[in-house]
């Protein structure tokens, strides 16, 4: 067996994404050439980027419609408004998600109340069971990755006439049983930021199946009656009302975040195998560390491994520290949610003083062993089997010496 030094250190970037495809860039200097950035402004006979990408992002989801937006953030605001959220309204949404979820709910003047985490990462059904009867409307986080039981979900939710808005910024690429995320809901909700799934620096999509919910949509994100420019949109005889009565909030897409993405989704699949292959290699290689517990998928689920979390429950906050501490200084970076002040991408519920206090126990303990990180896909398979050896390594010094 070969052994390894634990003097080993990792060097490489956690944070440095891989550049952005040829195609893309040529696209965006053809752009920048003739200057038409405004998601409308063409020429006659023109298509343009933005509507194009819209039709190719409807298609892979095998969405009806499809619309993209300036961020994730406001693609789930404009979910909400378009599905009648109101100031005062409550929605439902995960204790362990990331703060532009709730951040959104708060946006539209509605309140959130939090729903539980399992052990798997997901929302806690069983709570979710309990609450429904207090908001029309849920908007799911499928949190790091992890997705719940979505039948058991669906069932819960319509058998309360909840609509279902799902927060797919962690799942673009992922299903199911064979449904892609954000295709079991109302409307599903996508990010496009630098650490997501496709790159353009920010942006996200919206998709529905619901031609009322599309229009209202495409209507907030600032059409200037100009929707039948759109190539995934509702006839435009359902804007015949509408277009009179909502307000515009300018955030749809520009063509050139736009041109910048259409290549990377056509490389999707080949991209989410890549992540697949390096989130494996980490979880074998930290397996069997004494008093970790890795986080098993189901068959269901047809996962991204763009980021890996393993769970170092009822261990001590200082434990926890010290093996944050001790793989940071070996070139790990390791965000752990249960720090009790919020720090860049790590937050929690009882983190967002916006809303109303909701003490969930049997989440805290969850939430305070949840340890991060993130999976570029600069990382080689090598990579990843040394970052695995470095954590196991160091969970169980800690471990031996203090639990």
């Amino acid at each position: 067996m070969t052994q390894h030094s634990d003097t080993e250190h990792f060097t490489g970037s956690f944070t440095q994404q891989e550049p952005i495809p040829e195609a893309g860039i040529e696209a965006a200097l053809s752009i920048l050439r003739h200057g038409r950035l405004h998601r409308y402004n063409t020429v006659p006979d023109e298509l343009s980027e933005t509507a194009l990408l819209e039709q190719e992002f409807a298609a892979l989801t095998g969405a009806k419609y499809c619309l993209s937006v300036a961020s994730g953030g406001y693609a789930m605001a404009t979910a909400l408004r378009a599905l009648g959220v109101a100031p005062g309204d409550t929605v439902l949404s995960n204790a362990f998600t990331l703060a532009p979820v709730p951040g959104a709910i708060a946006s539209v003047g509605a309140k959130p109340v939090f729903v539980g985490v399992t052990e798997s990462l997901t929302i806690d059904l069983d709570d979710l069971e309990a609450k429904i009867d207090q908001a029309k409307v849920l908007l799911l986080s499928h949190m790091r990755g992890h997705i719940c039981d979505m039948e058991r979900l669906m069932a819960i939710c319509d058998a309360a006439g909840a609509k279902v808005v799902e927060d797919c910024a962690h799942t673009m690429g992922a299903a199911w049983r064979g449904v892609p995320s954000g295709r079991s809901g109302t409307v599903g909700c996508y990010s496009c930021q630098t650490y997501k799934h496709v790159n353009s620096g920010e942006g996200g999509f919206l998709v529905t199946d619901d031609e009322q919910v599309a229009a209202r949509a495409i209507m907030m994100s600032g059409s200037y009656m100009l929707f039948e420019r759109h190539l995934a949109a509702p006839d435009p005889s359902v804007f015949a009302k509408i277009k009179y009565e909502t307000p515009n909030i300018s955030g749809r897409m520009d063509n050139l975040r736009a041109a910048i993405l259409r290549p990377q989704l056509a490389d999707l699949d080949t991209q989410c195998q890549r992540w697949n292959e390096r989130y494996y290699v980490l979880e074998n290689g930290v397996r069997d560390a004494p008093g970790m517990q890795v986080v098993e998928r189901p068959d269901a689920e047809t996962i991204v491994g763009s980021s890996f979390q393993f769970l170092l429950l009822d261990w001590s906050a200082d434990a926890i520290r010290k093996v944050v501490s001790r793989c940071g200084a070996r070139g790990v970076e390791l965000k752990w949610f249960g720090a009790p002040e919020p720090a860049a991408f790590t937050s929690r519920y009882d983190s967002w003083h916006y809303a109303d206090p909701q003490p969930i126990p049997k989440s805290d303990r969850i939430l305070h062993g949840i340890v991060d990180i993130r999976v570029p896909l600069t990382f080689s398979l090598d990579d990843c089997a040394l970052i695995a050896r470095i954590i196991k390594a160091e969970v169980s010094a800690v471990y031996q010496s203090e639990i």
